[in-house]
């Protein structure tokens, strides 16, 4: 009997979003979505409070806020940005709600970048699962689907919108792991990309740059399948657009993002990344580097494993007037670089992916060592 496979995960089937509706002004169609929960919920004879997770950096902008449709009863909660999603700052969040009486809202709004939509989709598992956050860190472990959730994306590129999973630290153990499952899946994203037009130009381009590493990673692994293919292809072709040809925040340009984030997430549900997040993944972990940034970071010291991704990257970059940090590894010690190997090659999954069952006989210590110090 043959030895069965780490990326054999069983996943022969893919759920999609529930539907979308893009284009300019879209976020005046929010209200109406919202509305319909409330309405179902009033049938049910259900909590018809709505609860609207917003990205902080939308605290104090009355104009925005007024077009979201939240009704007194609702509950908005800003959500930090700063650092990354941890487990405990879930569970602390997903209790706070309870508290308040929000513990089976009609709906659940995740409104900004990937960290906020991550948290909204967590959140939205956690009220219906019970438990701790991270009890369900892995595959399929989340066994009931989650409240009804919606997606206002307001930065282009982490694909969170479309992916059945959200990311999270746990500093206990010191994993960054997602709670991987069909429960996590948004039901309706409400893409419109006049939301992008005032993100600041280097974070535009980091969290871009997501979406084209998805696909490069996706295209250069052995777990792939012709539909994953066909969105990876397409999100690269859409990031040459944006990134080689004019400036990246037009409003074309913006609309193309919007369009190759959701695709590369597309691609990431139906394979796996490869040696970037990984390592990536070991930057916010051990430095506590945002996850685009990272990417980029990680990707600027891989030429040797994705030179053509690699050498697009940096016309990208060098193209679009964008500096990639460098020398965040310059000062760690030992323990430094022990903490960063060890945040790194616990993701097994996609580094078989992208090199074999034997990964670790070609990342060891010493060689991981050596691309961090490129960093």
């Amino acid at each position: 009997m043959s030895k069965k496979s780490i990326l054999d995960t069983g996943v022969r089937k893919v759920k999609n979003v529930g539907g979308f509706h893009f284009g300019s002004g879209s976020l005046e169609e929010l209200p109406t979505y919202v509305e319909t929960r409330r309405a179902i919920a009033r049938e049910q004879k259900k909590c018809e409070g709505v609860v609207f997770l917003v990205d902080h950096f939308f605290r104090g902008q009355e104009e925005i806020l007024a077009r979201i449709g939240a009704h007194v009863s609702d509950r908005i909660a800003f959500v930090e940005t700063k650092d990354e999603p941890t487990t405990d700052g879930i569970d602390q969040l997903t209790r706070t709600l309870i508290a308040e009486g929000y513990g089976e809202p009609a709906a659940l709004v995740g409104m900004g970048g990937g960290i906020t939509m991550d948290t909204a989709k967590a959140v939205s598992n956690l009220l219906t699962n019970g438990g701790r956050a991270a009890q369900y860190q892995g595959w399929d472990l989340v066994k009931r689907p989650g409240i009804y959730k919606i997606a206002v994306p307001t930065i282009s590129g982490t694909g969170a919108e479309a992916t059945r999973t959200c990311v999270m630290i746990n500093k206990e153990n010191g994993l960054k792991l997602g709670m991987n499952s069909d429960h996590t899946v948004f039901d309706q994203i409400v893409m419109d990309p006049d939301l992008t037009a005032t993100v600041p130009r280097n974070q535009f381009f980091y969290t871009g740059m997501d979406a084209y590493i998805h696909s490069v990673e996706s295209l250069s692994g052995s777990y792939r399948n012709p539909v994953g293919d066909a969105y990876s292809r397409e999100t690269i072709q859409l990031c040459r657009d944006v990134f080689l040809e004019g400036d990246m925040m037009s409003s074309g340009s913006r609309e193309k993002l919007m369009v190759a984030s959701y695709l590369g997430g597309c691609a990431i549900a139906t394979s796996y990344v490869g040696l970037v997040h990984p390592f990536s993944a070991g930057l916010s972990v051990v430095l506590g580097l945002h996850h685009c940034v990272a990417n980029c970071i990680a990707l600027n010291a891989m030429e040797e494993f994705y030179p053509d991704g690699w050498a697009e990257f940096t016309r990208m970059a060098r193209g679009q007037n964008i500096s990639i940090p460098e020398g965040v590894c310059a000062r760690l010690d030992e323990a430094g670089f022990r903490a960063l190997y060890d945040a790194t090659v616990i993701h097994e999954k996609p580094l078989t992916n992208a090199l074999g069952e034997d990964f670790r006989a070609i990342l060891t210590y010493e060689r991981v060592v050596e691309i961090f110090q490129r960093m």
